[in-house]
């Protein structure tokens, strides 16, 4: 993890891949996803609650996936904390 500031904006914390696939709600609490670039916090779905949701996975970059088959738009990460930038 580390954390990048932009003069007036916020500190973002970003993630990489590898540090994105630890949250995969196997070995830790954390259960998290991406999507276009931002990384999610679903821990709290109970959708998500072993660490998939249907044929998907926690700990990976959803973005093909949603856009390619998914029954629910973007909007369902409306719900959801952010947590990172996935670099």
């Amino acid at each position: 993890m580390s954390l990048t500031t932009n003069n007036d904006q916020p500190t973002t914390k970003t993630y990489t891949k590898n540090q994105l696939a630890l949250r995969n709600g196997q070995d830790r609490d954390e259960i998290w996803v991406a999507y276009q670039g931002q990384i999610y916090d679903v821990s709290r779905s109970r959708l998500w609650r072993r660490g998939n949701h249907y044929e998907h996975w926690a700990g990976q970059d959803l973005t093909a996936e949603l856009d390619k088959d998914a029954p629910h738009t973007a909007n369902v990460f409306d719900n959801f904390p952010v947590v990172g930038q996935l670099v």
